[in-house]
């Protein structure tokens, strides 16, 4: 488990925060900032939360802003919605984005869209998070990632953090943000401990919304994810690093509005580009990274197709040997990798 230490305290440097901490520490900041914010969900007030995000909220703030709901995302997603349209700045959590499912009507009709249909008179700033994509064993009702569904959607903007800086800087940026946001968590990234910076660790840290970060430097193909697969980026590019091979790692962090931009220079420097996620391939946000390059001017830099690596054209199976094959693993991505550069 990561620690805690160094925040606040004189001299303080580096942090190794988990990611669960950092999103912790980010909701206890903004509920603190703005007595405007307030959270809802199941489970996050006297349970400390399903996967303890909000621990220690509902003692420190109280019934009137960690507030516990029934099981009943379309209900207490349109209670959200409603408080946000009254002036409020609601942090709605999903148990899993699977479940906000329910809810989508409220998220995308009610929400995305008032700003534009009110012309601007009235903000919807709300923040739906929760985890996203596939986790361990849980099969094919609780393993979907909605990237692709949400990042379609106008008047919503959608973040998929990775590293405990993104969740940080990412959700305080949501919550500060006049317009829906959706956070697309992971939950096998929450226990996972990342170095944060002293800079990280102040009250005033966010991540800008709509802007990627460049993970690893490279010269010979560009490799582009969001969310954990950034992490399977990361460990194929060592691997590849070995052989000759350097790879530029692009950590997305919004996929809407998406930071095109530091994507086609990096193709311009590489002349190569693989696109990794955990999701469905058609209609993905691979599928959107690709047409946005082909239509534009990195499209006559490059020296090969570009290649997508997604998770399976196939609801996620139960059993672990076929979930494993069911996901990009490091080998699948430097198989594309060696595919693209023909070596």
């Amino acid at each position: 488990v990561g620690v805690r230490g160094g925040v606040g305290e004189p001299g303080a440097r580096v942090a190794q925060v988990t990611v669960r901490d950092a999103l912790n520490q980010a909701l206890d900041e903004e509920l603190e900032r703005d007595e405007r914010v307030f959270m809802l969900g199941e489970e996050v007030a006297q349970y400390d939360g399903a996967y303890k995000i909000s621990r220690g909220l509902w003692k420190k703030y109280g019934d009137k802003r960690v507030i516990d709901t029934p099981i009943s995302e379309m209900g207490f997603a349109g209670i959200a919605v409603g408080a946000a349209m009254a002036g409020l700045r609601p942090v709605c959590e999903f148990m899993t984005f699977n479940f906000s499912m329910q809810a989508i009507d409220q998220v995308i009709n009610s929400a995305a869209k008032t700003c534009y249909m009110s012309a601007g008179s009235i903000a919807v700033p709300i923040v739906f998070r929760g985890p996203n994509g596939a986790s361990a064993g849980v099969a094919a009702q609780h393993s979907q990632c909605f990237a692709a569904w949400y990042g379609h959607c106008p008047g919503l903007k959608v973040v998929s953090p990775w590293s405990s800086e993104d969740a940080k800087g990412l959700l305080k940026a949501s919550i500060r943000d006049d317009n829906p946001v959706v956070v697309l968590e992971n939950e096998l990234l929450y226990g996972v401990p990342f170095e944060m910076s002293e800079q990280a660790q102040s009250k005033d840290f966010v991540v800008p919304i709509g802007k990627a970060k460049i993970e690893r430097e490279g010269t010979h193909v560009t490799l582009v994810s969001h969310s954990r697969p950034v992490g399977h980026c990361l460990e194929a590019a060592a691997v590849l690093a070995k052989e000759g091979v350097e790879c530029e790692v692009i950590n997305l962090r919004t996929i809407r509005p998406m930071d095109i931009e530091t994507v086609e220079a990096s193709v311009v420097k590489t002349n190569h580009l693989v696109t990794v996620e955990g999701g469905w391939p058609q209609f993905g946000v691979g599928a959107e990274i690709c047409a946005r390059i082909m239509e534009g001017p990195a499209f006559n830099y490059l020296d090969a197709p570009a290649v997508r690596v997604t998770g399976a054209d196939v609801p996620m199976p139960y059993a672990k040997i076929l979930e494993d094959n069911s996901l990009p693993q490091v080998k699948d991505i430097i198989f594309a990798v060696k595919k693209t550069l023909n070596i």
